[in-house]
């Protein structure tokens, strides 16, 4: 089955099934939705190969995301196809785990089936990598790193605003000992997360013992680990703030093991809010980055370059905001609650 054929059918021109089938907006409603019919009817599906050789266009966009099997991201990448979907794009898929020569690898394949944008959500990975990329004029949308050049956006996100308010809201329980766990310090975004810590901290005059700001990785088992070294001090703290939820999962496991009381003995707070958050027991406090938003600004930071004929000259830069969500995992500092609960106790007496 061709386009001949559906142009007999359904009584319009090759050129207008032509102009139909990719989507041109001129064609005259009525011939296309005669020619859709006949599509619909005949099962037709178009070639996307012999299209793209036509039109210049494969309307495919890569995504390159850190690693799939961490819950932050299947959201992202779900987000990100059904906008996708929505404008007619296909996507080109590859998780680095962290491994540039698996990187390079999916550049490589990127340049091979002509994507028009690719969207680097790794939070990690050296843009260098993507020279390549650079050279041929592909837009590029980065988080945090992007270097201020033509058609490439860089997506900045607000760490400080929800540290901020995570931060003001252990001190408002009270706690005057606050861990912070990072990530690997040689990501900017886990720095950047790390200073915003800092800053918080200093904007209410709260000092932190540099034993309590301790460099994980991102994962549990870093969870698990610095909590286990946390638990360890003489004055250990009450609360412990950390760079993502899946090490704030692994301090929540690790002080199940150990029998510290969570929020009664440690209220812990975690960042992204991932879906796994709000069923952890109890369900975790976080700061949300929303990784809907991140993907839908990442869609349509592509989807402007592609259609701009003149890109700005230091390239578009978009700002995504974080927010503290308040659930269970956090409450009065253990200290101020025993002396609540002894005047409460001693008032009581008083009124016998």
């Amino acid at each position: 089955m061709d386009i001949r054929e559906i142009a007999k059918r359904a009584r319009v021109s090759t050129a207008t099934v032509s102009r139909t089938i990719n989507r041109v907006p001129t064609v005259d409603p009525r011939l296309a939705k005669r020619v859709w019919k006949v599509v619909d009817e005949l099962g037709f599906y178009v070639n996307t190969q012999a299209r793209a050789l036509v039109s210049g266009k494969t309307r495919i966009f890569g995504l390159v995301v850190s690693e799939i099997t961490n819950p932050f991201f299947p959201e992202i990448v779900q987000s990100f196809e059904d906008i996708a979907v929505e404008h007619d794009y296909e996507i080109l898929l590859t998780s680095t785990v962290h491994d540039p020569k698996r990187m390079e690898n999916a550049v490589r394949r990127m340049i091979e089936r002509r994507v028009e944008g690719v969207a680097v959500l790794t939070f990690g990975m050296e843009e260098a990598l993507l020279e390549d990329l650079r050279f041929r004029k592909v837009p590029l949308v980065f988080v945090d790193v992007a270097p201020a050049v033509p058609r490439v956006c860089n997506i900045r996100i607000n760490y400080q605003h929800g540290i901020r308010q995570a931060v003001q809201h252990l001190a408002a329980l009270r706690h005057e000992r606050i861990a912070f766990v990072t990530g690997p310090l040689s990501l900017k975004s886990a720095a950047a997360r790390r200073d915003a810590f800092h800053e918080s901290t200093r904007e209410i005059g709260m000092e932190v013992d540099p034993n309590f700001v301790i460099e994980g990785d991102h994962t549990m088992e870093g969870g698990i680990r610095a909590l286990a070294k946390l638990a360890k001090m003489h004055d250990r703290p009450t609360a412990v703030l950390c760079s993502n939820d899946m090490t704030a999962i692994g301090v929540m496991r690790e002080a199940y093991d150990l029998g510290i009381h969570i929020p009664g003995e440690l209220s812990v707070v975690g960042f992204d809010d991932v879906r796994l958050a709000q069923f952890m027991t109890p369900p975790l406090t976080t700061v949300r980055m929303s990784q809907t938003e991140l993907a839908k600004t990442a869609f349509k930071a592509l989807l402007k370059e592609v259609e701009t004929e003149t890109p700005a000259p230091h390239g578009t830069e978009y700002t995504l905001d974080t927010a503290l969500v308040l659930r269970k995992s956090t409450a009065l500092a253990s200290a101020t609650r025993i002396k609540a609960d002894r005047t409460a106790s001693f008032s009581e007496v008083r009124s016998i």
